[in-house]
């Protein structure tokens, strides 16, 4: 599990144009939590929140803090346009403490030919212990079939992690491919268009 070290300010301004002040000079409000104990609010340096952020459920050591230092992300809000980041909430956590976390689900190998396969759940929800939170789990399909649907069950989690995601879920399929029909040549078209037309006069004549 991860744990990354970043300095920590308490926020004393509040207010949109308080944050804009704050992202202008490169930090990013926060709110921390949990415990029982009142939200605190504070600033973090932007650059080095954002790598952390690159690793799933990285644990955050909040320097600069007196107690309860330890935390998850929770929530992050993210410009919609440029992506940068505009606001955390973070989850005071301690060792030995259980925690519901999503962690992606890593497909390996290929499925046999001809099968199409179709994901279609990328993270799955566990609880683990808060410094002991695996980064991702790993699904083998290279043996699947066509027809094959395994469900959340079927995701091997490391020892003392549990599934909180419904276990039947379904994690991925596996289906033949789709046969399309070919378009008819200008030739057929024609033959068909003649063979129509022959019907409608033989139709005319009768009557």
């Amino acid at each position: 599990m991860s744990e990354v070290r970043i300095a920590a300010e308490p926020r004393t301004e509040f207010g949109k144009g308080a944050s804009r002040r704050a992202r202008r000079a490169g930090k990013v409000p926060a709110v921390l939590y949990g415990h029982g104990t009142e939200p605190r609010h504070l600033n973090l340096p932007g650059h080095e929140l954002m790598l952390a952020l690159k690793t799933p459920n990285v644990l955050i050591r909040l320097d600069g803090l007196d107690k309860d230092n330890l935390a998850l992300p929770k929530s992050v809000q993210r410009d919609a346009i440029k992506g940068f980041l505009e606001h955390i909430d973070l989850l005071v956590v301690s060792k030995g403490e259980k925690v519901e976390v999503e962690i992606p689900v890593s497909l390996i190998g290929e499925v046999k030919a001809p099968g199409v396969l179709t994901q279609e759940l990328v993270t799955v929800a566990v609880e683990a212990e808060a410094t002991h939170i695996p980064e991702g789990v790993e699904f083998v399909i290279e043996d699947l079939e066509i027809g094959a649907a395994p469900t959340a069950a079927d995701v091997k989690l490391p020892s003392g992690v549990t599934l909180v995601t419904d276990p039947e879920a379904i994690l991925l399929t596996v289906s033949a491919p789709r046969v399309e029909e070919e378009p008819e040549t200008s030739e057929e078209a024609a033959q068909a268009a003649e063979g129509e037309g022959d019907e409608a006069a033989q139709e005319t004549a009768a009557e």
